[in-house]
């Protein structure tokens, strides 16, 4: 019995694959990503990607699925792109954010005199504004990872978080 799925490529982009090479060009940008796994086999036909594998343990064809999800988040990406959208909350002490690069400066989180800082990975745009912080790109995974690494530089140790609330933390996500 095999296992398969398949991913409608929509108008405007194309898929390649070179090797274990996964390639999926738009209108954005261009994504790539290594899809080696054994047992599991991709074809590129008609505007379509199938995802196919022979064996049957739960593992490899749960793969089939993740891959799967990996091919609609890059083809979503091209296309569309990803937009993660945080807000900065606080009520004890106003927490000032400055950009530098890759980084995000977390100035006066809690009162505290140390800077925390956060990165911003490589090809993710971020803007900060006065009480948000918007971030986009084409890569989900690196969209949601920034996201991720904001949120854990802003983690509220030693005190009650039933009182502290502060932090800067993902309200929406398109």
């Amino acid at each position: 019995m095999a296992f398969e799925a398949t991913v409608q490529v929509p108008a405007g982009v194309t898929v390649s694959l070179v090797g274990t090479r996964l390639s999926v060009t738009g209108p954005k940008g261009t994504l790539e990503r290594d899809v080696r796994f054994p047992g599991i086999s991709f074809a590129i036909e008609d505007g379509q990607v199938t995802i196919s594998t022979e064996a049957t343990r739960k593992r490899v064809v749960a793969m089939v699925g993740t891959y799967a999800s990996h091919v609609r988040n890059m083809c979503r990406g091209v296309t569309e792109g990803f937009e993660y959208r945080m807000k900065v909350v606080f009520s004890h002490f106003p927490i000032q954010l400055k950009l530098q690069g890759t980084t995000l400066v977390i100035d006066n989180f809690l009162g505290e005199k140390q800077s925390r800082y956060a990165r911003i990975e490589p090809g993710v745009t971020a803007v900060v504004g006065n009480d948000a912080v918007t971030l986009s790109g084409i890569d989900k995974e690196k969209v949601g990872n920034s996201a991720a690494n904001i949120e854990h530089a802003t983690r509220i140790r030693n005190r009650d978080p039933r009182v502290f609330q502060d932090g800067i933390y993902i309200v929406e996500r398109a």
